[in-house]
């Protein structure tokens, strides 16, 4: 199931590539929520609301975050890399950065991930481990943050210009089909 943070649903998978925008609200929403919490938790006991939100992030980097990555991977980047444009060709390092940064990120989240169920399981982590945590999140939000304007400002308006309706479609139906959605393009909203 995707998840809606507030407000209306922007895109749906009749338009993939705002649904992959509207998936990076929510990567920065939840690692908002991973950084204000363990800020505010300093190491200490969690508080249940405080392990309810550390839970509901970690599920969605563990459940949904992948799906993101694999709509990119499996589905949008391929077909950029067989477009054979002058944009493209400029494009291909980029791609290649991105993918980089992808495989970065899952080996810091499961790292994060390991910590903070620590943390839940005994109660606290020590200040040394809780610096860890900390550093660790903050990377993360830095390593989005670049990798989010990449994709945004130059990877999503590519293909926009260079993808037809027809691989829009398609891309769209890997979309749904990725989160068990039967994708007659009606209805078809996160």
């Amino acid at each position: 199931m995707l998840t809606q943070i507030g407000g209306k649903i922007e895109s749906d998978f009749t338009q993939p590539l705002g649904m992959l925008s509207d998936c990076h609200k929510r990567i920065r929403y939840f690692l908002n929520a991973l950084l204000t919490t363990v800020g505010h938790a300093n190491a200490g006991p969690l508080t249940p609301p405080q392990c309810a939100c550390l839970e509901a992030a970690l599920r969605y980097f563990r459940d949904a975050a992948p799906k993101h990555t694999a709509d990119e991977e499996q589905s949008l980047f391929p077909r950029l890399r067989c477009m054979d444009t002058p944009e493209m060709r400029a494009t291909l390092k980029k791609i290649e950065c991105l993918e980089i940064d992808h495989r970065k990120a899952d080996l810091q989240h499961q790292e994060a991930d390991a910590i903070i169920h620590q943390w839940m399981m005994e109660g606290g982590i020590s200040p040394k481990v809780n610096a860890r945590l900390t550093g660790i999140l903050t990377e993360l939000s830095e390593l989005y943050e670049r990798h989010i304007l990449l994709e945004e400002t130059e990877i999503f308006p590519l293909a926009v210009a260079l993808l037809s309706d027809v691989e829009k479609d398609i891309l769209g139906r890997e979309m749904a089909a990725r989160r068990g959605i039967e994708s007659n393009h009606s209805n078809l909203g996160s």
